[in-house]
C-alpha cells in the first residue's frame, strides 16, 4: 500500500511529512510526496525548491522509505492534486498538515482540508505542528 502526503515548505507541511514518514517506515509502505502550490498565492509559498526536495529525498533514502515526489504543474488546486494522487496510487492514507486551530466545520468548505476530507476515499490523518 501507499501513503500520500501533502507537503509545503512550512511548519505545517513539515509536520505532515514527519508523520507520514514515521507511518511509512512503521508499516513498510511507499510514500508519495505531493508538493502542489496554489497558483493563486502571489507569494508562491507552496512550492518547495530543488534544495528542499533533494534534502527530503536524501533523508528518505537514509531511512529506507521507498518514495516518489510529485510537483505537478497542471494548474489544479492543491486539494485536487492530492485527491488525484490518492486515486492514482490507490493510497490507504492521506496525510495533511494544518496551520491553525479551528473547528473542521468552520471555514473548511473551500479549503484544501475541507475538500480532501469531503472527497477522498481513503483515511485522512490531519497533523498540526507543535505550538499551533
Amino acid at each position: 500500500m501507499t501513503i500520500v502526503v501533502g507537503y509545503v515548505p512550512r511548519r505545517d507541511g513539515l509536520a505532515a511529512l514527519e508523520a507520514a514518514v514515521a507511518e511509512a517506515a512503521r508499516a513498510g509502505e511507499a510514500l508519495v510526496v505531493v508538493n502542489a502550490g496554489d497558483d493563486a498565492d502571489p507569494r508562491g509559498r507552496g512550492l518547495a525548491d530543488r534544495r528542499d526536495i533533494d534534502a527530503m529525498c536524501t533523508r528518505l533514502v537514509e531511512l529506507g522509505v521507498p518514495h516518489e515526489v510529485r510537483q505537478p504543474a497542471r494548474g489544479l488546486v492543491p486539494a485536487d492534486e492530492l485527491i488525484q494522487a490518492v486515486e492514482s496510487c490507490a493510497a490507504r492514507l492521506l496525510v495533511v498538515g494544518v496551520r491553525r486551530r479551528r473547528p473542521l466545520g468552520v471555514g473548511s468548505g473551500e479549503s484544501t482540508l475541507g475538500q480532501v476530507l469531503r472527497d477522498t476515499e481513503c483515511d485522512v490523518l490531519v497533523v498540526r505542528f507543535p505550538g499551533s
